[in-house]
Parts: structure tokens; sequence; C-alpha cells
């Protein structure tokens, strides 16, 4: 008798449709079946449980300089394409080994401590309430681009003191890196998409930075212009890549937590109401979204030292999925992993990572989250998702709703 757990293994396509929607049956039979998996179509190799997972984001035997060596090997005509988006993407912190990273992290935090992300809880607060009650009753809207997309792109734009003019043109700049950074399947034209937003969006931020150092203001650029250690400072592209990558995953990765955890929300109608009586359980709600079905599909390595793994050989140049979402359901690891529990604890989640590459901006997608969910489930406790369903991002680098059509009845 065939085994269904093998076959679904032995299938994973996460260019089908219908592995975009869910991908963990085929993941979660990796997981018990292959957890070192060589994947053809990715041409790399696929890591699902726990353990591996967290030693692929620690190890020295990864490297996560995986976005250069990739474009070195493309053909000259699609280097040309990308060559301005790649000025940019290779000065971005999570594509960069120590010492460089180390040396450009420590510059950006010294920035990034101007300010406790807990003094941004009134407005991020106001901007919740602002959004939510703009929200249309009685017809279906897209909760995407209303709500989860708008509040973290108001936040990051306010802390780095961008205009909330260009919002949705930033989020189309975005939109199209993504193509790229996300490993996006299956889309045309995607280089040249993802190029024409690295421009876009890089050329706005030049204009920002050039105004900053002829007068300084209390934001983020300006930190960043002044930040020092001993004669070290961030040189011209580094500035730009540097609010780049704070616009690009200060956004993405939040708008994927609010849209996936209140799809959750709805799908879980008990954990909504359990939110809504006991608002004080924001905390533990907001760690469990990320845990399960989190904004983090994947990360991605390249093996830097061939080494063994579950008998198989990782040799230096290849490509590795780590698969964060998957690894979070590891019942060696969590018990009742498949389970939506907004009391989980402990809660040892990987979504933001692990060691040195943790996510800097992990506490304000956290305060984002901890303030929308208590209000949206008391405030909109009819909220339902409409007839149409949810269509979610073609990558495996990022996880949530890129349409979610909901109603409020």
């Amino acid at each position: 008798m065939n085994n269904p757990l093998k076959s679904a293994a032995a299938h994973y396509d996460p260019t089908l449709p219908q592995v975009v929607r869910d991908p963990y049956p085929s993941l979660l039979a990796l997981q018990r079946h292959d957890p070192a998996h060589w994947n053809p179509k990715l041409k790399a190799w696929v890591l699902t449980r726990y353990d591996d997972v967290k030693m692929a984001l620690t190890s020295t035997d990864m490297s996560v300089d995986r976005i250069r060596p990739f474009y070195e090997n493309l053909p000259a005509k699609e280097k040309g394409v990308l060559s301005e988006l790649m000025r940019y993407l290779t000065l971005w912190l999570v594509f960069r080994d120590p010492p460089e990273h180390t040396r450009l992290r420590h510059l950006m935090s010294r920035a990034f401590t101007m300010r406790a992300v807990e003094v941004l809880r009134p407005g991020v607060e106001d901007i919740c309430d602002m959004l939510t009650d703009r929200l249309p009753r009685g017809e279906a809207f897209d909760f995407v681009n209303d709500f989860a997309m708008q509040l973290p792109a108001m936040v990051i734009m306010d802390l780095l003191g961008v205009p909330r003019k260009h919002m949705f043109h930033l989020k189309s700049c975005s939109d199209r890196m993504q193509l790229f950074i996300g490993s996006a399947r299956n889309a045309p034209d995607k280089y040249e998409r993802a190029a024409e937003g690295a421009h876009e969006m890089a050329t706005l931020f030049r204009g920002l930075i050039a105004e900053r150092r002829a007068e300084p203001r209390d934001d983020l650029i300006s930190a960043f212009i002044a930040a020092r250690e001993a004669d070290d400072a961030m040189t011209e592209d580094e500035l730009v890549a540097a609010c780049m990558l704070v616009m690009f995953g200060g956004h993405e990765t939040s708008a994927n937590l609010l849209g996936g955890g209140m799809a959750k929300f709805i799908a879980h109608p008990e954990a909504a109401r359990l939110l809504a009586d006991q608002p004080d359980l924001a905390k533990s709600a907001v760690e469990e979204c990320l845990r399960l079905d989190g904004p983090s599909g994947s990360m991605a390595r390249l093996v830097a030292v061939e080494h063994q793994l579950h008998g198989k050989t990782l040799r230096p140049g290849e490509r590795v999925f780590a698969m964060i979402n998957t690894a979070n359901q590891d019942p060696d690891m969590f018990e009742r992993p498949g389970d939506f529990d907004i009391t989980r604890k402990p809660n040892r989640h990987l979504t933001f990572g692990y060691g040195a590459h943790f996510c800097m901006g992990a506490a304000l997608a956290r305060l984002e989250a901890e303030v929308t969910f208590p209000r949206l489930v008391q405030r909109l406790p009819n909220l339902k998702l409409a007839a149409r369903p949810i269509e979610w991002h073609a990558t495996i680098i990022m996880r949530g709703p890129r349409v979610m059509p909901v109603e409020l009845h």
C-alpha cells in the first residue's frame, strides 16, 4: 500500500497553486521522511526539522551570502538588468557575513536605539484606530490593501521620516523587489520588474538622504547619517541600502504577520473571543501567529563548508532553504504543533531567525501585532472571509496573504 506521506514528500513542488495555498502537507511529509531533501525544482536543499533549521541559521558551515553567487552565474543580459538592484542588495545585512555584517549591524543598531520601540506604541494605536474606522461596512474589501499593508508602512515611514504620500509608491517598489528577493516562482519579467522597483526606491531615499544631510531631523534617516564608530560611518550606498532594507523588511514582514494573523482569528473564532475577553493574552497570541504559518516561509543559505546531514553530503556553493514555518511545526519541539493555541508557552519559534542574524525589527513587528490583534477582535467581531479565496504570495521566503477579501457583517 502506498504511503500518502511519502508520496507528498516526493512531490513537493512550490510552483503548484495548491502548494502555494497550503505547502504544509508536502513539507511536513518531508520533515518525517526526508528531512534533508534535495529538490530538483529549486536546485537546492530543503531542511524541515527544527534542530536542522536552527543549525543552518547559526553554523559557520553556512553563509548568508546567497544573492551574489547566484547573480554571478546569471547570463550577461540578466546580470545587466539586475546590476543596480545588486548594488544595494549586496549591502543588506541579511546577505552579509561577518565581519562586514558585524560592522554594519553595529552602526545601524546604534541608530535604532535612539528611540525605544515602546515609545512608538501611542502612534501605532492611533494608526490602528484610524484605519479601523475607515474600513467599509457591508461590502467586501481587501484586508491586506486597506489595513495590513498600510499600518506597518505608515509606522516605518514615520520612523524613517518618509512622507506618507509615498506609501503606495513604496508598496509597489517592495512588491516588485520581492519577486527577486523572495524567490518568486513563475513570475513573468521578474528581473526587470524587481530592478525597476529597486531603482525607484533607491532614487527616493537618495533624495531624502541629501535633504537630511542639509537639515537633520528626529528620524531614522538622520540617525543613520549620524551613526559613527570611531572614524567609521556608512557610505552613501550603505545609507541608501540601509533605508531600503528597513522599508522593505519592516513593512513586508509585518504586513504578512497582520494579514496572516487575522486569517487565523477568522478561522478560529474561539481564539478571537478569548483574546477579545482577555487582551492581556496579546503577547502570547502574537507569538502563536508568528509560529503557526507565520510571515517567514523560509530563510536561504549557501553551503560554505562540505558537511553531512542525515546521510546526505552538502557541498560548497549549494543553496539551502531552511523552512522556518515547517520547523515551527516540528512535533519534537512543540506539543500539538498544528493547533492554534494563543496561550502556548513556551513558544520558541524561529520566525525572526536565530543568532547573529536575528531580525533587528522583531520588537517593532511584535508591537504592531500586539496593538492590532486585540483591537480588531474586539471592534470587528463579525469580520469574515468573503466568497473570493485568499491569494497567497507565490514565494517560499515570504509567507502571507497577497489579497485577503473580507466582509464586515
